[in-house]
């Protein structure tokens, strides 16, 4: 593996094997957005340190990532190999250290313009605890849960960069007891501890992107929280889907991971019992199943340990079934995993899960308990995958605090 001349990348989860990019700006310049890469304790001016080399970069010039995004897969391979270069030979180090910002000095930002959002449904553990939860002694998986990745647009517009508050929202709600609904604060706010995909370069309309491309289309990974309003979920979702109770607000993390630093984390997924039509066949080519571990605090309190290499549906097959229909790609574009949930009720990724609908809440250090979230709760998910010998790769983190 490639060391560093910079001591704090030597050991870190965010060593020269990860790498993840953001966008920043300083105390003294608050107005001004830049790309930058975590390493070790720091975050690397990407524009500064290229011109300081002699590389200047157009791309790494930019307020945000989408012109790299755009780039595609080639130019992806090339900066990533520069950073590396620059961050490991001893003779870039007087002219890279002017431009290393001690990462807790800095103010992170949403890393790139969302073009679309979408948020798929890909636990098998999660569908199938709603299905019990809702559909008590019946079958808890729908009849086409396991022949295509379900998914719902989501609204671009509200996905908000990690640390920032969540104002509860309001909408329609109705209890079972209540003979009408009523308009209200949500009563029942909960989270969604999910994985992210940030797509690169685009797709032609018209044209599907077959499992074999998803490497050329998606450039990095994040974490995400799609906070659910379940009250004004459950009222309204019949019978078009998700709509109020979810695009009030979405948090992501503001550190992109890129997708080659993850080629050790990669593993088969879940074996499947259900043949998949052939554009959503994986068995013969490569395994796209991620083997993250993420960890949910509820103001501090580990809450939640979900394995995300427990989903069903991955990464690349939700990529060609969003695109199935000739659905273009643009950069920018996020799709979600949904929630992450494993089998044992320690490894779930929701509240409504975690409580089993509010009949056993959560019991938390103070004393107090939580059936969903009240107003003052922070929720901080972070994540972990396995890089090169032994080491670990960090997504950051993404978290929120939950305002009247």
């Amino acid at each position: 593996m490639t060391t560093s001349w910079l001591a704090s990348a030597l050991d870190s989860p965010f060593g020269l094997h990860n790498l993840p990019y953001g966008v920043f700006s300083t105390a003294d310049r608050p107005e001004r957005r830049r790309i930058g890469v975590a390493v070790g304790d720091f975050v690397l001016d990407a524009g500064a340190a290229a011109r300081a080399v002699g590389q200047p970069s157009v791309l790494l010039d930019a307020d945000t990532l989408n012109p790299l995004l755009a780039a595609g897969r080639p130019t992806w391979t090339q900066v990533r190999a520069a950073l590396t270069a620059w961050l490991s030979e001893e003779q870039h180090r007087a002219a890279l250290s002017p431009h290393l910002y001690p990462v807790d000095e800095v103010a992170l930002h949403l890393p790139f313009e969302v073009a679309d959002y979408v948020d798929f449904y890909a636990s098998e553990h999660h569908a199938t605890n709603l299905g019990k939860i809702f559909r008590p002694g019946t079958e808890p998986l729908t009849p086409n849960w396991k022949h295509l990745p379900i998914g719902y647009h989501g609204r671009a517009g509200t996905i908000v960069n990690s640390g920032t508050e969540i104002v509860r929202p309001h909408g329609q709600r109705k209890a079972p007891s209540e003979p009408l609904p009523s308009f209200g604060p949500s009563r029942r706010l909960d989270i969604e501890a999910e994985v992210a995909f940030v797509i690169g370069a685009g797709s032609e309309l018209g044209k599907p992107v077959a499992l074999a491309d998803f490497r050329e289309h998606v450039f990095g990974v994040c974490l995400l929280n799609d906070w659910s309003a379940r009250d004004l979920q459950a009222w309204e979702y019949v019978p078009l889907g998700p709509f109020l109770g979810k695009s009030f607000a979405t948090s992501l993390s503001p550190w992109v991971v890129p997708l080659d630093a993850l080629e050790h984390a990669r593993v088969s997924p879940p074996a499947r019992d259900v043949e998949p039509l052939p554009y959503l066949d994986d068995r013969d080519g490569e395994p796209w199943g991620l083997d993250l571990a993420l960890t949910v605090r509820l103001n501090g309190h580990v809450i939640s340990r979900p394995p995300f290499a427990s989903m069903y549906w991955t990464a690349a097959q939700q990529l060609a079934h969003l695109t199935a229909n000739g659905a273009s790609l643009r950069p920018g574009d996020l799709y979600a995993s949904g929630t992450v949930s494993g089998p044992e009720v320690e490894s779930r990724g929701a509240l409504i899960e975690l409580t089993w609908n509010g009949e056993n809440p959560v019991k938390l250090p103070d004393g107090t308990t939580r059936t969903f979230l009240e107003d003052g709760d922070t929720v901080t998910i972070t994540a972990t995958a396995p890089g090169p010998d032994g080491t670990l790769i960090s997504f950051g983190e993404v978290t929120g605090r939950i305002v009247p």
